[in-house]
């Protein structure tokens, strides 16, 4: 008898920046629930086509108020789904009509008989909305072939249902909450290794809010560890102050923002922000902001934040990336953090070459987060166990917010 012979991979150290649905890196964030667009941006009786963790797909929200995510292009002839109209809560095909449900399966076909639609499936994905935010999970349970039968489903006759939907307690309850999010032109993972990197605050950021708050006066003592949600990251510095991010498995940070003048120094925001990859060279981050502010000083709160410039940055950053400009240059933008942090990570490359890094000790954590990553990717080619992260709803304490 033939011995098995146990499989064997050699994780490269870029894996998890590739995320399309055949892809180690991309199968494991497809574990988790993301984030994948505003829901203000979404009105009802509106289908737009969504690309995210490398595949393209449709968002629509129906008549009844759900936002609902289907394969990008029609079983009929393969036209763009999202160019169609959306009908109650199900949505119909430009080209010739076909029409299909929340969950994917062909209700309609109208130069066809009957029973021809009811083989028709399209792939469907669960959907929450959150925050201000539509979710869906995209993991393989969650997939629906183009034409199967209900007993083909899962091979077994069940529809296996997604992971618990995660809630965080620290973001409601009574104060402002605000949603927006932003495109960067590099892997996700850029930025979620700049996140673990607290020394770059004092050069890329010598001039912002962090310097106005005498973060770059000091250069930090980097620590921290691997928790039940994922990391946290200290950055110690001399007089004392000590910032402190949570990473929560795989793609959300959390951290407390500058205390609101609103609120005389006394709030600190809560943030959080998914860095979620649209593909392997771009992502954007989906970032939801909560301050326990009420009355009239919520009011102002609400009017200086909304004067963030958004996408803009990006332009402004590849400006200097392409030696128009300088980042000095570049003033009296309140979101110039966000200008510096797109030239530092953009111009390591949209996918920077780490096989010719030369990290030091101040890189510590971004050591850690790659040795996590490597972990869970091997085990996930192995078919091994996979750590069970923390759910959200254990983490108030741990976060301290």
């Amino acid at each position: 008898m033939a011995l098995e012979v146990a499989p064997t991979l050699s994780v490269r150290p870029d894996e998890f920046v590739h995320v399309g649905p055949d892809t180690l890196g991309g199968r494991y964030l497809r574990q988790f629930w993301q984030p994948v667009y505003l829901a203000h941006e979404l009105p009802i009786g509106r289908a737009v086509p969504l690309r995210i963790l490398g595949e393209d797909l449709t968002l629509y929200r129906g008549h009844g108020g759900a936002p609902h995510l289907l394969a990008f292009r029609c079983a009929h002839r393969g036209t763009q789904l999202s160019t169609g109209w959306v009908e109650g809560d199900n949505l119909r095909c430009f080209y010739h009509g076909w029409t299909y449900a929340p969950n994917g399966q062909c209700v309609e076909q109208p130069a066809e008989p009957r029973p021809f639609c009811e083989r028709i499936k399209i792939k469907s994905y669960p959907t929450r909305e959150y925050l201000g935010l539509v979710f869906a999970y995209l993991g393989d349970r969650a997939g629906r072939p183009q034409e199967a039968t209900s007993e083909h489903e899962t091979g077994d006759g069940r529809r296996d249902e997604p992971p618990p939907f995660p809630r965080y307690a620290q973001l409601e309850g009574e104060g402002v909450l605000e949603t927006h999010s932003y495109l960067r032109e590099c892997s996700y993972f850029n930025s979620i290794e700049n996140n673990m990197d607290e020394a770059h605050i004092a050069f890329v950021h010598r001039s912002s809010q962090f310097s106005d708050a005498g973060l770059t006066n000091f250069l930090p003592e980097i620590s921290g560890e691997e928790t039940e949600y994922g990391i946290i990251r200290r950055g110690t510095r001399a007089n004392g102050t000590v910032r402190i991010l949570h990473l929560v498995m795989p793609n959300l940070l959390v951290f407390k923002g500058a205390p609101a003048p609103e609120s005389g120094g006394k709030e600190e925001p809560d943030q959080f922000a998914w860095r979620v990859p649209v593909d392997d060279l771009t992502h954007r981050s989906f970032n939801v902001s909560f301050v326990r502010l009420t009355g009239q000083a919520a009011e102002r709160y609400r009017e200086r934040m909304g004067t963030r410039q958004g996408d803009s940055a990006n332009e402004l950053a590849w400006s200097v990336l392409r030696g128009e400009l300088r980042v000095g240059d570049i003033t009296g933008r309140p979101d110039i953090v966000n200008i510096q942090d797109v030239v530092a990570q953009v111009g390591q490359g949209q996918i920077p070459d780490r096989a010719n890094e030369r990290l030091g000790q101040s890189d510590v954590m971004i050591v850690l987060l790659r040795k996590i990553w490597m972990r869970e990717l091997q085990a996930l080619f192995e078919g091994l166990a996979l750590k069970q992260w923390a759910m959200a709803g254990r983490l108030d304490s741990a976060f301290g917010v």
